[in-house]
Formats: C-alpha cells, structure tokens, sequence
C-alpha cells in the first residue's frame, strides 16, 4: 500500500465522518487535521489499516447528552445542556476536562476529546480520552447559582463516571470552586470517598500539588524544549500569551521562572501590552481574587502597560507566543503577522488555537510550532498523578510533582521529533504528535479485539 493510495483512503473516512457528523465543524477540524498526518504510517504498518481501527477511533465509545435544570438567586428555573463524550479507552479510563462556557456544544466537546485520545496517549501514563461540558456560563453568576448548578449536573453525570471508569478535570469555566461542588454532589450521592472519580480537587482533600500551574508550566517546558533542539534559549526572549485565565497566568509564570519577558494577556474585550513585562501578582489579583478584566490591569499597572481594545495580541513583535484562550484564535491573518514580527517558536497552550491555514504558514516560515496535543499535555499529566496518588492515598511533595512533569514534557517532545524523524517529516511536531499518539493507541485496540 502506498502513502498517495492510503491518504485517499483516509479522506474517503473523512468524508464519510463529516457525513455522519453533520453541523459539527469542530469535530471536523479535529479529526482532518489528525487523518492528514497518518498516512506514512498506515503505509509502513499496513496492519494498523485493518478491522475499521481509523473508523473505530473517530467513532465515541459512548455520547451523553443530558438536561441541567436549576435555579437562580431569584427563583427563576434555567435549563442548560450537559455532555460527556466518552470517547476512546484503550488505554486506560476516559480522562478529560470539564468545560462551562456558552459556546459548549457537540461539536465541540467531540473535536476536544478526539484531540484529547492523542495527548493522552503522548503522557505515556495510561488513561484514555474524553470531554464534557456544559453551555452554562458562570461568568457573573453567585456562589449558590454556581454550586446548584454543578449539584444539577453532576446528579446525572455521576452515573457515567468512576476513578476506574472516566474521571474528569476541570477546563474553561471549570476551576477549583466548580470541582469541589461537584465532587461534593458526587460524594454524597453515591456514599462513597472516591477522590479518584475527579481531578484538580483541593490540596487538603485528594488534590495534587502542581496541578493548577500544570498546563501552563508544561507549555512552557514544551517551547523551551523546541528552542534548545535548535540551539536556542528561552531565556530572554519576549513572549505572547493570549488569554488570561489559568493556562494563561501560570504560562506567563513559568516565563518569568525562566527568564523570558511575557509582554500580553487579552480577554473577550481586547488585549494588554506591557513593556516591563506582566506582573504576575497583579494579574492574579485582578483575575483569581476580584475575577475582573485585562483593562482593570492597564488601569492599576501604570505607565508601562496599555490596553488595546479588540485587535489581536498577535500584532505585537515578539519573538516566541503561546496561544491560550480558545479554539481558532489565531487565524492566517494572525501568523502572518507573527511570522512579520520576528516569532521564532508557537506552542499551544489552548486547545487547536491556531487555524490551518495559520499552521501552515508557521511552518512554511521555518517557525517551531508545538500542536496542543503535545504542548498542553502537562495539564492531563498531572491529573494522571493526581489518579496515582489517589489510588495509594498518598500526598507527593510540591517538588516531586514538579519534576515528573518537567519529565512527561521532555519525554513528549522527544517521542514527537523522533517520530517525526522516523516518517521522514524532521522537526514537524504536528506529524510527530499525531502518529506518534496512534501508533499507541491503536496497538492498544488492535490487541485488546474488535469492540
């Protein structure tokens, strides 16, 4: 079987997909941009071409869909959508975060736990890929509202989920005040203390050290890896962050911690540019205590910092950014722009933050650019040893945890260039993340039988 015959066949299962999968152009993205990379492998492995494993891959295990009735601080009833797509286990339980936010949808949930079966995978430490979410937005919203909320939801999604069977995290919207609501709901229906069954839970009652700064901190090892294969340092150099939530301020940390100059942070009504570089204990203030806007931290921060309303943060000469808010944020228009200023390294905080096209025209400029997939992986890493440490009823040190992960990002960087040096596409992340979170992946199905 050749590489030209076997990607017909796989835009042929892609075609098939979005067939199928009608209206979900998330989901499409997702898996095309996956679909595109395998061909060299099926090629050399024609055995990973057999009994339907691409169909049986793009294809969920188990899809949940389910109502989320609850009340506001007025008495008025609201009714939301829930989700949790379940998507592929043969690796290990489903393990993916929980996301609250209004763009919440099928599509959306299947493009993020498609993506995440591969990051999984890439960690090395067992456990499968799923995603869900709701379309309830907690911006704005009290304490109670928030807390009845994720009581409504977790009353039907506690029957799906189990420390042996799906665990979830938190993502957008779904911070430490939402895990411990519904890991509480969880408790006190089913009667058990089965602090496996969630991820990102509080220090003093099953949660891991580290895991709040984890994806952030391992996007940051993730680039400073790419830059020392080229010779090159972190150290010094001015960075792009989009965002300013989570993976965004502990990505604008771990700069700092090692020695680059985080110049931006953005939200939905524009972007902010600080010469001096941003100040993390401002930002925290703004964001984590008083969850307020970037333009709050312009106003406190002085002189050095101006706020841009709308616009794009990519428009800022830089030389490394780190995409964190959300999906498609950085579209061709943006990589040109990033490519004019100097950008030597992109690497994913978000998932799939950067279009296509905007892929495309990193790569043809000769920019190193680490795929979500790979980049962001820290964040599933340490809620796999949060599981571990569960599972021995165990609490690691703060260092210990810190060095596993920095571990798991170096491991996940070099199992990329060399796949991707195997299959004759030296230095391409993309291919590299992709192939290389297949191969283990669908050795797993094809051993485990046709299920």
């Amino acid at each position: 079987m050749t590489a030209a015959s076997t990607q017909d066949e796989l835009a042929a299962v892609h075609s098939e997909l979005v067939r199928r999968n009608p209206a979900q152009p998330e989901f499409h993205q997702a898996a095309r941009e996956v679909l595109q990379s395998l061909a060299p492998v099926l090629a050399a492995r024609p055995e990973l071409a057999e009994a339907a494993l691409i169909e049986r891959l793009c294809e969920p295990e188990r899809q949940v869909v389910f109502r989320v009735p609850w009340q506001d601080d007025k008495g008025r009833t609201h009714v939301n959508r829930g989700f949790r797509v379940e998507f592929n286990s043969a690796l290990g339980p489903y393990k993916g975060g929980l996301r609250f936010h209004p763009s919440v949808n099928l599509s959306v949930v299947k493009f993020l736990g498609f993506e995440q079966i591969f990051k999984n995978a890439l960690t090395g430490l067992g456990i499968g890929g799923g995603k869900g979410g709701s379309d309830f937005d907690p911006q704005g919203r009290s304490d109670a509202e928030v807390m009845r909320f994720c009581q409504s939801f977790m009353t039907e999604l506690y029957r799906h989920i189990g420390e042996g069977t799906d665990v979830p995290a938190g993502d957008i919207g779904v911070g430490g005040r939402e895990i411990g609501y519904l890991f509480g709901q969880y408790r006190r229906i089913t009667n058990r203390w089965e602090s496996g069954a969630l991820t990102g839970k509080g220090i003093g009652w099953g949660g891991s050290a580290g895991r709040t700064e984890a994806t952030g901190y391992g996007n940051v090892l993730f680039l400073a890896e790419m830059l020392r294969r080229r010779g090159e340092d972190l150290a010094g150099r001015q960075a792009l962050v989009s965002g300013s939530g989570n993976v965004s301020i502990y990505t604008v940390e771990k700069l700092h911690e090692l020695g680059a100059l985080p110049l931006t942070v953005s939200d939905s009504g524009g972007y902010v540019v600080d010469e001096k570089g941003i100040d993390l204990e401002l930002l925290k203030q703004i964001k984590e205590v008083e969850r307020g806007r970037v333009s709050d931290y312009a106003e406190r921060r002085g002189r050095s910092a101006v706020y841009v309303p709308g616009g794009s943060v990519w428009e800022v000469p830089a030389d490394v950014a780190l995409p964190s808010a959300t999906q498609n944020e950085l579209d061709a228009a943006d990589a040109t722009a990033l490519v004019r200023g100097g950008v030597r390294a992109v690497s994913e905080g978000a998932n799939m933050p950067v279009t296509p096209e905007a892929v495309r025209i990193l790569q043809d400029a000769g920019v190193a650019y680490g795929p979500g997939k790979a980049a962001n992986a820290g964040g599933v890493a340490v809620s796999a040893l949060e599981m571990r440490q569960n599972s021995g009823r165990e609490t690691w040190p703060r260092e210990r945890v810190d060095n596993e992960l920095a571990a798991v990002m170096r491991n996940i960087h070099d199992v990329c260039w060399e796949t991707a040096e195997r299959y004759g596409n030296p230095g391409d992340y993309v291919s590299g993340a992709n192939i290389a979170g297949f191969e283990r992946v669908a050795e797993a199905m094809l051993a485990q039988g046709l299920i």
